[in-house]
C-alpha cells in the first residue's frame, strides 16, 4: 500500500504548507466555477465556439504576461504581499462578473475585460509556486508537488458540477458571486503566512533576469523536453472550449451535462493523485511521463468519438488520470533539474506555457470545429497528440533516459528495490550539473 498511498508528510510537518494547501483548495473551487461560467455565458451570448476560444486566448495572453512578470517579481519582493494583492484583485474581478451577469443586458466587452484582468493576476501563481521550497523540506518537494496537484483536483471535482447546477438554477450571477467569495476566503487564509522574502539579492535588470531563466530552459535538455511534451498535449488535445458545443450539438444535453464534462477529468485526476505514491519510486521517470502523455491523447481521441454521455465521461476520466500522472512527473523532473536560484523564473516559464498553451489549443480547437465539427475535431487532436508524443520520444533521448533516482540511492523502507538503471541512463552533462551544485542543493 505504501507504493500507492499519497505522501502527506508536508501537511504534517509544515503549518505554512497547510495554509497554502487549504487556500488553494478554496481558490481553485472558485476558479473552477468560472471555467464553466465564462465559456457558457460567452456561448449563450454569441452561439459561437470561436468566440469562446477567443475569450480563452485573451486569458492566455494576459496570463502569459502575469506569470512571466511574476517569476521576476517573486525573486525580488515579499512573496506573501504579492499573493495577497493579486488574490484580493481577483475577488473584485469576480464581483464585477457577478454584477454584469445580473443586469438585464450583460455586456460581452465587460466579460472580456474581466477575464483579461483576472489573467493578469497570475503574477501570484509564480510567487505561490516559488514559495513551496521555502516552507517544506527539500526531500519533501516531490510529495508537496503531488499534494499541490491534488489540491487542484479537489476544487475541480466539485466546482464544475456545482457550476452546472447554479447556472441551470439561480443563474450565472450567483455562480460568479461564489467565485468572489472563494477568492476573499483564500486571501484571508493566506494572510496568516509569515513574510516570505526571497533569499539573496537580485540586482540585474528584470529583463536580464527573465532572460537568464529562459536561457536555462532552452539549454537544459530535460527541462526543454518536459515543456515540449507538455505543449504537444495542450496544443492538440485540450477540447475544453468545445464542451458547450458538444453538449448542445452532439449529446443534446443541457448545462448539467456541461458541468459533468468538466468534472470527469478532475475525478480521474483525483483518483490518480490519491494513488500516486508509486511515482516517487519509479526509475524510468522520463519514459513513464511519455507513456502518460500518449495515453492522455488516446483517451481524448476516444472522447471525441463518443456517441453519448455514458461513453464520454469514462474516457475523460481516463484522460484526467493520465494527465495527473504526467503533471506529477513534470513537476518532479523540473524541480530536480533546476538550481535553487532559478526556481522562481523557471516556474514562471512553465506556468506561462501551461496557461498560454491551452489558450492556443483552444483557438486551434475552435477553428478545427468549424471545419470538421466538434467530435471529429476532438478525435483528430487526440490522435495528433499521440503521434507528436511518439515523435518527441524518438528525438529526445535525454528525456527518455531522465530519472529521479541514481543507482547509489537506497529504496524507501518497505519498498522492493527496482532494477538498477542501465549505464546509459545518466548523461555526462547531468553528472556535471549535479557535481557542480552546492552540497545542500544535492
Amino acid at each position: 500500500m505504501r507504493l500507492f498511498m499519497i505522501d502527506v508528510s508536508p501537511l504534517r510537518s509544515s503549518a505554512e504548507f497547510r495554509l497554502v494547501f487549504a487556500a488553494r483548495v478554496v481558490s481553485l473551487f472558485g476558479i473552477a466555477l468560472t471555467t464553466v461560467g465564462v465559456p457558457w455565458q460567452v456561448y449563450a451570448m454569441t452561439r459561437s465556439s470561436l468566440h469562446v476560444s477567443l475569450a480563452a486566448a485573451l486569458v492566455g495572453a494576459t496570463t502569459l504576461v502575469g506569470t512571466l512578470a511574476g517569476g521576476v517579481v517573486a525573486d525580488r519582493w515579499d512573496r506573501r504581499t504579492i499573493i495577497l494583492v493579486c488574490r484580493g484583485a481577483a475577488a473584485v474581478v469576480f464581483g464585477v462578473l457577478a454584477v454584469n451577469a445580473a443586469v438585464p443586458n450583460p455586456q460581452l466587452w465587460v466579460l472580456y475585460v474581466c477575464v483579461a484582468v483576472n489573467g493578469a493576476t497570475a503574477v501570484s501563481q509564480s510567487a505561490l509556486m516559488a514559495v513551496t521550497p521555502a516552507i517544506v523540506r527539500r526531500d519533501q518537494l516531490a510529495a508537496a508537488g503531488a499534494l499541490v496537484a491534488l489540491s487542484t483536483q479537489i476544487g475541480a471535482v466539485v466546482g464544475p458540477s456545482v457550476a452546472g447546477l447554479l447556472i441551470a438554477g439561480p443563474g450565472l450571477a450567483v455562480n460568479f458571486g461564489l467565485c468572489a467569495v472563494a477568492s476573499a476566503v483564500t486571501t484571508a487564509l493566506l494572510w496568516f503566512l509569515p513574510s516570505l522574502r526571497p533569499s539573496g539579492e537580485v540586482t540585474a535588470h528584470p529583463l536580464e533576469s527573465l532572460r537568464e531563466g529562459a536561457g536555462f530552459v532552452v539549454r537544459n535538455r530535460v527541462v526543454r523536453g518536459v515543456l515540449l511534451v507538455d505543449v504537444a498535449a495542450m496544443l492538440f488535445a485540450l477540447p475544453h472550449v468545445l464542451f458547450p458545443q458538444v453538449v448542445v450539438e452532439v449529446l443534446d444535453q443541457g448545462p448539467q451535462a456541461a458541468g459533468l464534462l468538466y468534472t470527469a477529468p478532475a475525478v480521474g485526476a483525483m483518483i490518480a493523485a490519491l494513488t500516486s505514491g508509486w511515482t516517487t519510486t519509479v526509475r524510468r521517470t522520463g519514459r513513464v511521463l511519455l507513456v502518460a502523455v500518449g495515453l492522455y491523447g488516446a483517451a481524448i481521441a476516444a472522447f471525441g468519438l463518443s456517441p453519448s454521455l455514458a461513453w464520454a465521461l469514462p474516457f475523460l476520466a481516463i484522460a484526467g488520470a493520465a494527465d495527473m500522472i504526467s503533471e506529477i512527473l513534470r513537476r518532479a523532473l523540473l524541480a530536480d533539474a533546476t538550481p535553487d536560484h532559478l526556481q522562481g523564473r523557471v516556474s514562471s516559464v512553465w506556468l506561462a506555457q501551461a496557461t498560454v498553451g491551452p489558450s492556443a489549443g483552444g483557438v486551434e480547437a475552435g477553428v478545427a470545429s468549424r471545419l470538421l465539427g466538434p467530435g471529429p475535431a476532438i478525435a483528430a487532436g487526440g490522435a495528433v497528440c499521440v503521434v507528436a508524443t511518439a515523435a518527441l520520444a524518438a528525438v529526445l533521448p535525454p528525456l527518455r533516459r531522465a530519472s529521479l533516482h541514481t543507482p547509489e540511492e537506497e529504496p524507501p523502507p518497505g519498498v522492493t528495490e527496482h532494477a538498477p538503471i542501465e549505464p546509459e541512463a545518466v548523461e555526462v552533462t547531468e553528472v556535471v550539473e549535479v557535481a557542480s551544485r552546492e552540497p545542500d542543493q544535492r
